[in-house]
């Protein structure tokens, strides 16, 4: 079978798309990895709706991307902090690579907003796509695509 002919309607990149494909979902991401919690943090940083905000937040966290933890100031309501859930961490290499491919191809050289560092040598932080076996920083001509086994011919 071939690509052509092979179903899209299970691609995990298509499902992963409908969780977080729109701008304002991963700039939310991104500030919530970042150490933002709080909605009124998070509204003032990207400069989002109330409504548009609730809306991603409360998909996020229906997704368990985010999780929702109580907190109250005192003197006044209770609101809700947003913590980053393991499954919200696992596409922080997604928010990397769109960081390294910004700086790329878009950033007019201006350099990073924020400068990824690994803790313990100081190097720079960079997404490279390896294999299972630990053969790094391959590129497409390095790899051969064919259906899987979740696969269904196209309808």
């Amino acid at each position: 079978m071939e690509w052509l002919e092979t179903s899209t309607e299970n691609c995990p990149v298509q499902l992963t798309l409908d969780v977080v494909g729109e701008k304002w979902t991963l700039l939310i991401l991104r500030d919530a990895c970042n150490g933002v919690r709080r909605f009124d943090d998070f509204r003032r940083h990207i400069g989002l709706s109330e409504a548009l905000l609730s809306d991603r937040l409360r998909k996020l966290t229906t997704a368990g991307i985010l999780r929702a933890e109580p907190y109250q100031e005192p003197g006044s309501r209770s609101r809700n902090e947003y913590r980053v859930t393991r499954k919200g961490w696992d596409l922080w290499p997604v928010l990397v690579a769109l960081k390294q491919w910004g700086e790329a191809h878009t950033g007019e050289g201006q350099g990073p907003v924020i400068d990824l560092r690994h803790a313990e040598c100081g190097a720079p932080v960079r997404v490279a796509v390896e294999c299972e076996q630990g053969h790094a920083a391959l590129s497409p001509a390095d790899v051969t695509a064919r259906p899987g086994p979740a696969a269904r011919p196209r309808a």
